[in-house]
Parts: C-alpha cells; sequence; structure tokens
C-alpha cells in the first residue's frame, strides 16, 4: 500500500491535465477533470489522485502528514513560466512613459535606450543585489500560482557580466520555492562598445561567453535574439550553432516586430522554443510544426509594448505546433509578473479558450523546458507543484487583481497561502 505524507482533500474540480505531450490541436483543450476530488504525495511526488471517495482505500495516510482543504474551489498544476528576463537591475519606468506618450520601442531603442540602458544598470550591480531582485519577483510570481520558471541572462553583455548574472540566477535557484532553469542569452543585443565591430561581439560569444558558461555548467539553454536591428538569421545561426556544440539547448527570440525569419531559423535548427511570434508568417507556422517546436506567445508584452497585434494563436494551433504561454517579465515590456494576466490576454486577444490557455501555462509551458516529465500535470510520480483556488470555477484564473487563489504548493509544501508567503515551518514568510 502506498503512503502520503501530504494530502489535498475536499476538491470541487481537479484539473489534471494528465495525457499526451505536448498538447496539439483538439488535445489542448483537454483538462482531465476529476469532479469531487483528492490528490496525495510523498516526498514530494504524488502518488495517487482521484475522487475522494475513493481516498481511504487506496494509500495510507502518514499521522503527522499535511492536510490542505480545498474548501471545495479546483485545484490545477502550478503555473509554469518558460520566458522571463528576471537578472536585471534598475528601470526603464521614464521609457515606458515615452510609449504611453506615443513613441515606439523601436524609435526608443535606436536613440540608446531599451536594452542598453539596463545593461548599463546591470552592469554596475552586484551579484547580491541582482539576487535581492530576483527573490522578490519570483516572490510576485509565486503569489500570482507561478511554481516554475525559465531565467534568462542578457543584460550584461560581457563575459564578466554574464557570468555574475548566471551565478546569482544558480543562487536565487537555491534560495526560492519556485523552481528555476536558466538560459544564457549573451545575443540579446549588440553592446555599444562593440557596435563598429559586430564580428568582435560574434566571436566573443562563440570563443569566450559561450564556452565559459558550458564549462561552468550555468545554463540549460542559450537563446538570441533574432530581430531586424538586432542579430540577423546567419548571426543568429551561427551564434546558436556554437550553443549547440557545447551541449546547450536552443530557444529563439522569433518575429517580434518584425518577419524576421526567425521562426524558420528555429525550425531548421530544432529549437526547443520559438518566443513571441507576433509576426510569424505562414512558412514559419510550417517550419515549427514540422521541426516539433514550441511556439512560447508573450501576449503580456505585445500589450505593454503596444505593438498592435498579437501572435497568431489560432493558425499555430490548426497547423499543429504546441503553443505554450509565458509573461516575459522584464524593465521595459513584460510589466505584470502573473501568468493569469497573460492567460486573459490569450483568451481575449489571441483568441484561446480557457482550457487552451491554461494547458499552455502549464504542460506545454513545462515541455518548452524540457521538465514535462517532472511538471505541468498532476499524475502520480510528478512533483507535486499546484494551485488551490478559492471556488470551483476556472474561470476565476481569468480575474486578474481577484485574489482568488487559496494556496501554493510547491513539491508537497505549502509556500503561499491565503494571500501571503508561507515559511517552510509553517508560519507566514517576512
Amino acid at each position: 500500500m502506498k503512503s502520503a505524507d501530504f494530502v489535498v482533500r475536499n476538491i470541487g474540480l481537479l484539473a489534471t491535465l494528465g495525457g499526451p505531450v505536448p498538447r496539439l490541436g483538439p488535445a489542448l483543450r483537454e483538462l482531465g477533470l476529476v469532479q469531487d476530488a483528492a490528490l496525495a504525495a510523498q516526498q514530494g511526488r504524488i502518488v495517487w489522485t482521484g475522487p475522494e471517495a475513493e481516498l481511504p482505500a487506496a494509500l495510507r495516510i502518514a499521522p503527522q502528514a499535511t492536510v490542505l482543504d480545498a474548501g471545495g474551489g479546483a485545484v490545477v498544476p502550478g503555473l509554469v513560466d518558460s520566458h522571463t528576463h528576471l537578472a536585471y537591475a534598475g528601470n526603464r519606468d521614464g521609457e515606458i512613459q515615452q510609449r504611453l506618450a506615443g513613441r515606439s520601442y523601436k524609435q526608443i531603442a535606436a536613440e540608446g535606450g531599451g536594452i542598453v540602458k539596463t545593461v548599463a544598470a546591470t552592469r554596475s550591480a552586484s551579484r547580491e543585489e541582482l539576487v535581492a531582485g530576483m527573490l522578490q519577483r519570483l516572490d510576485e510570481m509565486l503569489l500570482q500560482g507561478t511554481t516554475t520558471a525559465e531565467i534568462k541572462s542578457g543584460y550584461g553583455l560581457e563575459t564578466a557580466a554574464e557570468i555574475r548574472s548566471l551565478e546569482a540566477i544558480a543562487e536565487v535557484q537555491a534560495r526560492h520555492p519556485v523552481g528555476v532553469v536558466a538560459t544564457f542569452l549573451g545575443a540579446h543585443e549588440v553592446p555599444i562598445e562593440h557596435r563598429a565591430h559586430r564580428e568582435r561581439y560574434l566571436e566573443m560569444l562563440e570563443t569566450e561567453m559561450i564556452p565559459e558558461v558550458a564549462r561552468r555548467g550555468l545554463a540549460v539553454f542559450a537563446d538570441v535574439f533574432c530581430e531586424e536591428g538586432v542579430f540577423t538569421v546567419a548571426e543568429s545561426r551561427r551564434i546558436l550553432g556554437a550553443a549547440k556544440d557545447q551541449g546547450l539547448k536552443l530557444r529563439v527570440h522569433a518575429d517580434e516586430l518584425g518577419d524576421s525569419g526567425g521562426s524558420l531559423l528555429a525550425g531548421e535548427l530544432g529549437a526547443r522554443s520559438a518566443d513571441h511570434l507576433v509576426h510569424c508568417s505562414e512558412a514559419g507556422i510550417q517550419a515549427l510544426a514540422r521541426a516539433g517546436c514550441v511556439a512560447t506567445l508573450l501576449p503580456s508584452a505585445a500589450f505593454y509594448l503596444r505593438l498592435g497585434r498579437f501572435a497568431p494563436a489560432r493558425p499555430l494551433i490548426e497547423s499543429g505546433v504546441a503553443v505554450a504561454l509565458a509573461s516575459d517579465v522584464n524593465p521595459g515590456g513584460g510589466l505584470s509578473p502573473s501568468l493569469g494576466f497573460a492567460m486573459s490576454l490569450g483568451c481575449f486577444g489571441m483568441g484561446l479558450s480557457l482550457e487552451e490557455s491554461l494547458a499552455a501555462a502549464t504542460i506545454n509551458a513545462a515541455y518548452s523546458l524540457d521538465l514535462h516529465a517532472e511538471l505541468g500535470s498532476l499524475e502520480p510520480g510528478k512533483r507535486a507543484d499546484l494551485v488551490a483556488l478559492r471556488s470551483p470555477r476556472l474561470l476565476d484564473l481569468l480575474r486578474v487583481g481577484v485574489p482568488a487563489i487559496r494556496a501554493v504548493v510547491k513539491d508537497g509544501q505549502i509556500v503561499v497561502k491565503d494571500g501571503a508567503r508561507v515559511a517552510l515551518d509553517g508560519s507566514r514568510a517576512s
């Protein structure tokens, strides 16, 4: 008989998201719903889910087990944020005000704003300052139901600063309940000091930065901003090829501000994920489908950057591409840490159903990080990462700004309860 040291009871509606991975086409709507359910875990791993009436006969509950009463509310997998830029210092509040006054992201970047402004602040920040900023941002995300997050470097753009950022990400990974996946984004922009000598920076990425990151084991993925005015398709191919040779998995910032060819490149190289895709062409969509590349859509970024359009979610889904949703938290164009907000925009801006948006923010997002065997759904053997809502209505996930979350659980431990962080000893975290 199986044992359990953590149990969630009185679940009005359990969305297990059990089933095939990744979710494609109509399967994206299948949530694996169980009414009047319960869930049990042992040492952070799920051992049983099903109707609560069957729970007593199914396993032995330890006398000291933690029991979470879901109060008849819905329970869903912990949300997985597969695209964030949390490792930064400073802010770009003035630029945001300029955009609100009608200026475009491209105009501001051309005048020395945008990414390079954050680079200056991040280069001057200590590792301790970067860690403190990330811990605060992860707290905000955790309170919104995010239990796993990818974090990119990319605001150092020189070897020492990129290594410092990645080391800070590693420290945060060890100190915060949210699970963290590190991505090296040294190809986020060409730094100002190398713009007259682009080749010099490309060689630095290939021969110095990428090998050092790989040697130290500081990142799982490498990413590149393939965009007009940033890195060309040929340059991006070269950078990602060097990363692949060093054993890093690939992600691509693709077709955000225009049809850059980034989606075609992602398909060509077999990248795990192509992200943004606001201007993805039909050819790009077909390339992603053939390659099995995840389309990670970032509607919050399109919203905050006032791009005037969203990524073509429906054509992507109808073409058999696995679609994920992420927040793109960053200082300039990703102001909300809430995946619920991204899901809302996915539904009301991109035409996703509620079910599709939930699958995109859980199991498909986990797949985009190659973590689908560990999380993204509530099935025996997977980590007990979950969000308990206050009501049985899954629609409450889209009610941004409402305290809809009763509790958040990470690895079988309650880490958020009634809107506050909970320390491992059960007290409210400071």
